[in-house]
């Protein structure tokens, strides 16, 4: 079937973007992953129960971070059909999932430990990412992320039970915003103590991770990025901040944000965390209550 003049027209207008979701990694290994949950530092579990709930959370987050991708997809297609009949430049955005993992060995283990599990809602990247610091780790992966033909990169953790489809989608819609700005931009989330859950930049911008993990001047990750950004006179677009589970601290926050996600998930479009809801289950970790908590501001003048 031959195509007609505004058919030909259109394609000639059209880009396509190409976006990658960079997802940092480990094989959920006993005694090597979530440590500060263990018995082995300051937690109450054993390796093989820490290794085993991060084993849910990775696939959880990856799960999630798919589902988001097929969603901004499909409003791509729609865009571009709209500003074909328009007659203006469509953009079309591809998506692609990645996922670094370090050292090189581990990179079968995590191809593996995936293919093991099924079918998955798309194709999975796996590629290495080495360094002698979190910098160097973190730049080698924007690297060959980048060769791989990315325009936009959004990275994060895998411990992010609480990540939703939401954060998905306006991580890539804020690095959208910064599509075609001269110099570029970054955009971040924060997690709950100081650190980047989230990040992300174009590919015209100039930036790299050097300098923020273990901060000589002290900075932690969040203010190290933005003081990085001051100083170069980049755009920095805020992201809703999104927590993360290093401690038992974290831990016990982030049971609340599952129980509550898997039950909004009945009434609401969520992907919701249900491998790591199941096994806070099997743990008998899936309620958090607190002693009673008199810290209060005086209340004998209101509560009468």
């Amino acid at each position: 079937m031959s195509e007609s003049k505004s058919e030909q027209g259109g394609r000639e207008k059209e880009r396509v973007r190409k976006n990658a979701l960079l997802l940092f990694s480990k094989p959920p290994i006993p005694g090597l992953v979530k440590t500060r949950l263990t018995v082995l530092k300051d937690g109450v579990f054993q390796p093989e129960v820490a290794s085993g709930l991060y084993h849910c959370m990775l696939f959880d987050v990856v799960e999630i971070c798919c589902a988001a991708m097929a969603d901004l997809e499909r409003e791509s297609a729609e865009r571009a059909q709209a500003a074909l009949a328009a007659g203006e430049e469509v953009v079309r955005d591809e998506y692609e999932m990645i996922i670094s993992t370090t050292p090189a060995k581990n990179v079968e283990v995590m191809r593996k430990l995936f293919s093991d599990a099924g079918e998955w809602p798309r194709e999975l990247v796996f590629l290495c990412d080495e360094g002698a610091s979190f910098d160097e780790h973190y730049n080698q992966a924007f690297e060959k992320t980048w060769a791989r033909g990315a325009d936009c990169i959004l990275s994060m953790g895998a411990d992010m039970p609480a990540l939703t489809k939401a954060d998905v989608r306006a991580g890539f819609n804020a690095l959208h915003k910064l599509d075609g700005v001269a110099g570029g931009g970054i955009v971040l989330a924060p997690d709950q103590e100081m650190g980047v859950s989230v990040i992300g930049w174009t590919r015209e911008t100039d930036f790299d991770h050097s300098g923020v993990f273990y901060n000589q001047e002290g900075l932690t990750v969040l203010p190290a990025y933005i003081d990085k950004a001051r100083k170069q006179g980049l755009p920095a677009l805020y992201l809703p901040p999104i927590p993360d589970v290093d401690t038992m601290a974290d831990l016990m926050h982030n049971i609340t944000l599952v129980e509550a996600l898997n039950y909004c998930a009945q009434y609401d479009d969520v992907t919701p965390p249900w491998r790591t809801a199941q096994a806070l289950k099997e743990m008998g970790w899936d309620e958090v209550r607190v002693p009673p908590n008199d810290l209060h501001d005086p209340r004998e003048e209101i509560d009468k």
